[in-house]
């Protein structure tokens, strides 16, 4: 137990020197006796997402501990991880081994990501925490405070901030080659799984919860519920209960890229419209519009959200500001004053300047962002070497957790479609729907409280 307690303290001090190479873009490597230590890994979710996610952690370190709320998944991951410890209740794991974790993966639905989170921030952990980062606003802000409380290593998982073109793509931006930005579109083939209009509420039918599914621990910090195939697996991410929706679903990717190039920040108002809207599950379409008072380095700008049909007919930006381009399933507009920026891809990672004979002549900027272009394994790569010594990962829940906020501010604004709701960013509230506040978090489950 000392032995594992000074080798985490090794690694943790290890960290905390490299968090000063991340400067203005740059990266430096940090000299660290650490660097070949394999870091031990918990993977929270094993299955969909975090399947990959807990098999590419084991490539930069070693998987020590794996939980998940489905038998089958567990023991089918288990096979892959023999020498694994299998837990389905990931406070009891975190609780057991503390003193044999360095870093904890976290790719639950989304309603548990920032409980298991911040449970392992607490304990020291570093975190990889999938997208969207949280739940709800709140926890948002607690995810990054916590994390700069407890100076441990994280990264989002949106694996498009791993493209080199998505980095290039920023650069162009800040370079001024579009001009001062004051537009931003984005759109998405989101949903894919069942909701509105299809489902409007609760199956009415009791249903046995199966053998190897441990509903309780999915529930979570969630209400209490009856088990339903309607829920688990996957399809929970229509659920306002569980799931964020189209927006927080695909919009950490989509609008990332723009977010990032624009320094966009707290937004001061948002206001949605909504396609079939219902407590219980999103909306079949919505249109959601940001404002962004702006900075020293860019001006107000608005920025539009796509998702979903109306009147059978998918919700795009105007067909002025494509320039003659076909919008694809997913994509995303950075408008300026010389022109526009536009990426036909979820991540941002592949760009073109329209109107393309306004560009003829472009030179783009020098590089100055470090380059990774490993996509979703890169992503690992860079959270791992953070945790050992290395500069931030550039998805870290600082800047993640900021680009969540915004995001997150959508889905209260379609609860209140119609009124345009202003927001205080640094104080959590909005100033002019007093009503809309209690959407900005939520009531936990007694024994699931952050």
């Amino acid at each position: 137990m000392k032995r594992g307690s000074n080798r985490r303290d090794f690694l943790k001090a290890s960290a905390l020197t490299g968090a000063g190479f991340w400067i203005t873009g740059s990266c430096v490597a940090a000299e660290s006796n650490s660097a070949n230590e394999k870091l031990q890994v918990a993977a929270i979710g094993v299955g969909g997402k975090g399947s990959s996610d807990c098999d590419q952690s084991n490539n930069h370190g070693k998987v020590v501990a794996i939980c998940d709320i489905d038998d089958n998944t567990l023991h089918q991951k288990s096979e892959k991880f023999p020498d694994a410890v299998k837990f389905n209740d990931y406070r009891e794991m975190l609780a057991k081994m503390d003193r044999e974790i360095d870093a904890v993966t976290v790719s639950t639905a989304d309603h548990t990501h920032a409980h298991a989170s911040i449970v392992a921030m607490r304990l020291g952990k570093h975190v990889y925490c999938q997208k969207p980062l949280t739940h709800t606003v709140w926890e948002a802000r607690m995810m990054r405070e916590t994390a700069k409380k407890y100076r441990v290593a994280t990264q989002m998982g949106n694996q498009g901030t791993a493209e080199n073109g998505l980095r290039e793509a920023v650069e162009v931006v800040r370079s001024g080659a579009v001009g001062p930005v004051h537009e931003i579109h984005c759109w998405t083939n989101r949903p894919v799984w069942p909701q509105a209009p299809d489902i409007t509420a609760r199956p009415s039918e009791t249903v046995e919860v199966p053998k190897h599914v441990h509903w309780d621990l999915f529930l979570g910090p969630a209400p209490q519920r009856a088990y339903h195939p309607a829920y688990h697996p996957f399809k929970w991410r229509g659920w306002w209960d569980f799931g964020t929706g189209a927006l927080g679903d695909m919009a950490c990717h989509t609008a990332n890229m723009a977010f990032m190039a624009c320094n966009l920040g707290y937004p001061k108002s948002v206001e949605a419209e909504v396609i079939g809207f219902n407590t219980e599950t999103y909306p079949a379409g919505a249109r959601v519009t940001f404002e962004f008072s702006g900075s020293p380095s860019q001006p107000p700008c608005k920025f539009v959200w796509y998702e979903g049909k109306k009147d059978g007919q998918k919700l795009l930006p105007p067909a002025d500001v494509l320039h003659g381009a076909t919008p694809p399933g997913s994509g995303s507009l950075i408008v300026g004053s010389k022109g526009v920026l536009y990426s036909p891809n979820d991540y941002g990672a592949a760009y073109n300047l329209l109107p393309a004979k306004n560009f003829e002549d472009f030179k783009k900027p020098d590089p100055y962002m470090p380059r990774n272009g490993r996509g979703d394994d890169g992503m690992k790569a860079e959270w791992i070497a953070a945790a050992k010594g290395g500069p931030p990962a550039m998805s870290n829940f600082d800047y993640a957790g900021m680009l969540t906020e915004f995001i997150l501010l959508g889905n209260i604004a379609m609860r209140f479609a119609g009124k345009k709701l202003e927001w205080d960013g640094p104080n959590l509230r909005f100033t002019n729907v007093p009503e809309a506040n209690k959407f900005v978090s939520k009531e936990y489950r007694k024994g699931w409280e952050i």
